[in-house]
């Protein structure tokens, strides 16, 4: 009975098999034997092999290390904010006041939108010339005149202007995630909270923050690979311009596989960051899914 369990357990798990090894084991060595040649997409025939020089040429690069840092800050700042957001609204609507499923739903509706949309949308709203945001900060006063912040060309802002359109888009996930977990919270906590007097500092301190790590942790590991690998609004909004001054590694990559044509240079930076998203994924895993955090 055993064997024949365990026949049809590996039936069903050959299919899942299957599809891992087809699209994901195999593009995954395809991508670490590119890296070791110097590979010219339009001359394939010069190809050569290299070693790992594409990799010590990367860590050597100021193109990859502006890139990378700009892949920081735009995490740092964009998931940053998003939670603060996120969490403020979902804090807000799960007091459920008169229109607030209402306001929920307007809240989750760039959601309903692909990123290139939401790109395309921020494009023209920031635009120097016509742009509505702009003209806003015109006629509140803050601008004296409705063409004087070059949103997408000033190199001072044009990644943070990529990621006031992707704080946007993606905060109403964050804020419905976080919703999720407050509302799973039991009330017999917070009715233990108002016997012993805490006030609504200590309640949210001690009893909504720790019940909602967990899901929190979940939201922020999901949020921060998403922005580690952003590509749609950046290439949208700037093309990782003027200059570099917006580019991440995803545009980056982009940009050395199909302006350059280099095959080689590309598959090693995209190991590299495959890399870097395994390890910060398995931090977050082990520090949640660790035994003794399930044991507490």
């Amino acid at each position: 009975m055993s064997q024949k369990n365990g026949m049809l357990a590996t039936m069903f798990f050959l299919p899942s098999a299957l599809f891992l090894l087809i699209f994901f084991v195999y593009p995954i060595f395809l991508l670490l034997k590119d890296s070791l040649f110097t590979y010219d997409l339009y001359d394939p025939a010069s190809k050569q092999f290299v070693g790992f020089l594409h990799y010590v040429e990367i860590f050597t690069s100021d193109r990859f290390l502006k890139s990378a840092i700009n892949t920081v800050l735009f995490i740092v700042i964009a998931v940053g904010s998003e939670f603060l957001i996120g969490l403020g609204l979902a804090l807000l609507l799960s007091t459920g006041f008169k229109g607030s499923q209402f306001i929920r739903t307007l809240l989750l509706s760039p959601l309903m939108l692909a990123p290139l949309v939401s790109g395309l949308i921020w494009k023209f709203m920031l635009n120097d010339q016509f742009g509505i945001v702009n003209w806003i900060l015109y006629k509140l006063g803050f601008l004296s005149n409705p063409h004087q912040i070059l949103w997408l060309s000033n190199s001072k802002l044009s990644l943070f202007s990529t990621i006031i359109a992707d704080i946007w888009l993606t905060t109403p996930f964050m804020m419905l995630v976080l919703l999720a977990g407050i509302q799973g919270i039991p009330k017999s906590l917070y009715e233990s909270s108002q016997i012993d007097g805490a006030n609504k500092w200590q309640t949210f301190r001690f009893i909504t923050m720790p019940s909602l790590l967990p899901v929190a942790t979940v939201a922020l590991v999901i949020r921060i690979i998403d922005a580690a690998r952003t590509f749609d609004i950046v290439w949208v909004l700037t093309q990782g311009g003027p200059g570099f001054s917006s580019e991440v590694l995803s545009t980056f990559m982009y940009k050395t596989l199909t302006r350059y044509g280099n095959i080689g240079l590309s598959s090693a930076m995209a190991v590299i960051f495959i890399i870097l998203l395994l390890l910060l994924s398995s931090f977050f895993i082990k520090r949640m899914w660790s035994p003794s955090k399930r044991q507490s």
